[in-house]
């Protein structure tokens, strides 16, 4: 896989040979990426201070937020066709961003887990798919089976925030014993963060001493 990625490879947007990378210079200067002043549990730009008000007033189960980019074009449209168009190559691409923005301060990584039927309506697990490339890149231990979402509720996306939370209340289990163990949870997308913190309340109950998301954009 390293040897792989120090090959010239195509851009992801503009499809020029040669670049180091999932992006050409070019278009990586464009890429929204996240601003460094955002808040550091949930990674929403912030004009001053270090937590936000939300997370000060409703502390999430979750830690921190380590986040690539800003969920905006083009960004958005390569999730999309990788989630929805079953582009699988572009995870490498997204996975490659992902590993340069995380931290790797951690002992474990939890791709965020699929229902039975969605996964066998769509064919993969986008999450893990992107967990894939970023294990490999930073040598740190993929847990592929340790969580498993045992309730098919609707999309996320097609519920009002509000909703979100109530939607994936008791919907994963871990079956993995994390006793005293630094998790990051890989996911796509983090938008109000709902799933991630009840993912992260089944992670600190296996035993996670901290749990981080991990995601390749933050929708603002």
């Amino acid at each position: 896989m390293r040897a792989r990625r120090l090959l010239p490879q195509s851009c992801l947007l503009c499809g020029v040979n040669g670049a180091h990378g999932p992006f050409c210079e070019a278009c990586q200067a464009d890429l929204p990426w996240l601003p460094r002043g955002r808040c550091r549990v949930c990674a929403l730009p912030l004009a001053s201070g270090s937590v936000c008000g939300a997370c000060l007033e409703r502390p999430p189960r979750f830690d921190a937020v380590e986040a690539a980019f800003a969920y905006r074009f083009p960004v958005n449209a390569l999730i999309l066709a990788f989630k929805y168009g079953g582009r699988l190559a572009l995870a490498r691409g997204l996975g490659e961003a992902l590993a340069r923005a995380a931290t790797r301060d951690v002992d474990a990584i939890v791709p965020m887990p699929l229902s039975p039927a969605r996964l066998a309506g769509r064919g993969f697990n986008q999450a893990l798919e992107i967990a894939r490339v970023v294990a490999a890149l930073t040598g740190i231990p993929l847990l592929r089976d340790a969580c498993r979402k045992v309730a098919d509720t609707p999309p996320q996306a097609a519920l009002p925030w509000r909703e979100r939370a109530n939607n994936v209340r008791r919907a994963f289990v871990c079956d993995a014993d994390l006793e005293g163990r630094r998790v990051a949870a890989v996911d796509d997308v983090l938008t109000t963060g709902a799933t991630l913190n009840e993912l992260a309340r089944v992670l600190r109950r296996a035993g996670a001493v901290e749990v981080v998301g991990w995601v390749v954009a933050r929708a603002l």
